[in-house]
C-alpha cells in the first residue's frame, strides 16, 4: 500500500482451547514487533466462564493537530501519560481483557511533535496516519498492555475517513485495528455491529465514530444507529450472559450542569434517539453497562432504572477536558424518555474542573461487577462501586 502502509498484515483465528501463541521470529520482517517478546496473550476464560479483570482505556493518542496547541508527547508523566497508564493497567490491574473505547491516532501533523527522535517514519506532515505513526501513537506506548491480555477495540472519531475514503487515519483503522481488516486501504463511515464472545460475557462494539460529526446535537443519523441497536437487542435473544455495549461516543454522558433544572449538556443525542427508535424503545434488559470515550474525562453515571449505567473513559492519554460539578448533575433529566440522573461520579482535580488521567478497573467479584477508577500510576481514586444484580433498576452501589 505504498509509503503509508509499507507492511504485510496477517490475521489468524486462535481457538479458545489453544494453550500458547507466539510469533515465529523467523517469519518477522519488520524492524520492531509489538509486543516485542512476540508472545501473544490468550484468553484466560473458557466458554463457560468470563474475564475476571477488565481494564478499560480510551482516547489514548498524543494530540498533534495541524493548528493549535500541541501535547507534550515526550513527557510521559504529565504531558502524555498513556505509556504510563498502559504499564499501570498491565502491572496493577493485571487484566484478563482490555477494552479500548476509541481514538488512537492523534498525530495529524507529525512535523509539530516533540518526540521525533523516537518515531522514524512519523516526523513529517505527509506521514500522518502512516504505519510508523500507528506504532508511535498506539502499538509502542501500549506494548506492555498488549503483552498482558487480549484487547477488544472500537473505532473513534479520530480514525475518520478522508474525502477520498482511501488511506488516512480511517484507512489505517481498517488496515490494522478493525474487526474485519482490509487490504486495499479503503475507509467506510459506518461498520456493522461486532459481537465479541468473552466466554459468558458478551461485548458488542457499535461504530459511533461518525455519529453527529460536528457534536452539535443533530439527530439526522438516528435511523442508521437504530438499525445497529436493533441488531444488538436481537443478539441478546440468542445468547445468555451479561452484555456490555462499547462505543466511542457516549449515549448519556453529562459534560456540564448548572443550578437550573434545564441547565445540562449531555452527549450524544443521535445515539439516544436511535435507542428510543428501536423496537423495544430501549436497550435490551441484559445490557448491563454502556462504555464510551470521546469526552476526555472519566465519569460513571446511572439512573436506577432499566437504562444501563453510562461509563465514560476518555482519560487515558489525550489532553483532558473540564467536567461538571457532580452535585449539579444528580437529578438532571436527560435521555429519551427523560430520566433523572441517580448518581454521577466524575474524576476531576476540583469539582467542575479539569479531569484526571487514568483508566477504569472492572472486576468480577463473586459474580458481581465492581468498578474503580485508577490514575496513571495505578492508584484507586474515589469510591469503588458494585453493579446491582437487578435488571429493572440498574445502578452502582458505591463506597
Amino acid at each position: 500500500m505504498g509509503s503509508q502502509f509499507p507492511t504485510t498484515v496477517c490475521e489468524l483465528a486462535v481457538p479458545l482451547t489453544a494453550a500458547d501463541a507466539v510469533i515465529d521470529a523467523s517469519t518477522v520482517q519488520a524492524a520492531t514487533v509489538h509486543p516485542a517478546n512476540r508472545q501473544l496473550p490468550l484468553p484466560s476464560w473458557t466458554a463457560a466462564t468470563r474475564p475476571g479483570r477488565i481494564a478499560v482505556i480510551g482516547d489514548t493518542g498524543c494530540e498533534v493537530p495541524t493548528t493549535g496547541a500541541v501535547q507534550d508527547c515526550a513527557n510521559h508523566q504529565t504531558g502524555w501519560p498513556f505509556p504510563r497508564v498502559a504499564a499501570s493497567a498491565a502491572t496493577v490491574t493485571r487484566p484478563d481483557l482490555v477494552i479500548h473505547v476509541g481514538d488512537y491516532l492523534y498525530r495529524e501533523d507529525p512535523s509539530r511533535e516533540n518526540d521525533k527522535a523516537a518515531n522514524p517514519g512519523c516526523t513529517q506532515s505527509t506521514e500522518s496516519a502512516s504505519w510508523a505513526c500507528v506504532v508511535a501513537d498506539f502499538f509502542r506506548p501500549a506494548e506492555s498492555l498488549l503483552a498482558t491480555a487480549p484487547i477488544a477495540l472500537t473505532r473513534g472519531n479520530h480514525e475518520d475517513c478522508n474525502m477520498t475514503q482511501l488511506g488516512g487515519a480511517g484507512g489505517a483503522w481498517f488496515r490494522y485495528l478493525a474487526d474485519e481488516l482490509r487490504s486495499n486501504g479503503t475507509c467506510s463511515l459506518y461498520s456493522p455491529v461486532a459481537p465479541i464472545r468473552a466466554g459468558t460475557l458478551n461485548l458488542v462494539s457499535v461504530d459511533s465514530s461518525f455519529a453527529d460529526p460536528n457534536d452539535n446535537g443533530s439527530t439526522a443519523q438516528a435511523g442508521i444507529y437504530t438499525r445497529q441497536f436493533n441488531a444488538l437487542n436481537q443478539d441478546t435473544q440468542q445468547h445468555s450472559g451479561d452484555y456490555f455495549l462499547f462505543t466511542h461516543k457516549p449515549l448519556w454522558m453529562v459534560k456540564s450542569a448548572g443550578t437550573l433544572p434545564t441547565n445540562v449538556e449531555w452527549l450524544t443525542h443521535v445515539l439516544d434517539a436511535a435507542v428510543a427508535g428501536t423496537s423495544r424503545q430501549a436497550l435490551a434488559d441484559r445490557v448491563r453497562l454502556v462504555m464510551s470515550g470521546h469526552v476526555h474525562l472519566y465519569q460513571m453515571l446511572d439512573f436506577g432504572t432499566h437504562r444501563p449505567p453510562q461509563l465514560t473513559v476518555g482519560s487515558s492519554g489525550g489532553p483532558l477536558d473540564s467536567g461538571p460539578d457532580d452535585s449539579k448533575v444528580v437529578g438532571k433529566m436527560i435521555g429519551t424518555p427523560q430520566q433523572a440522573v441517580h448518581q454521577s461520579i466524575t474524576q476531576e482535580q476540583t469539582p467542575g474542573g479539569l479531569g484526571i488521567f487514568g483508566y477504569a478497573d472492572l472486576r468480577d467479584v463473586g459474580g458481581t461487577w465492581t468498578l474503580a477508577f485508577r490514575d496513571a500510576g495505578g492508584t484507586v481514586l474515589g469510591k469503588t462501586c458494585a453493579l446491582s444484580g437487578g435488571l429493572a433498576a440498574k445502578a452502582f452501589v458505591c463506597q
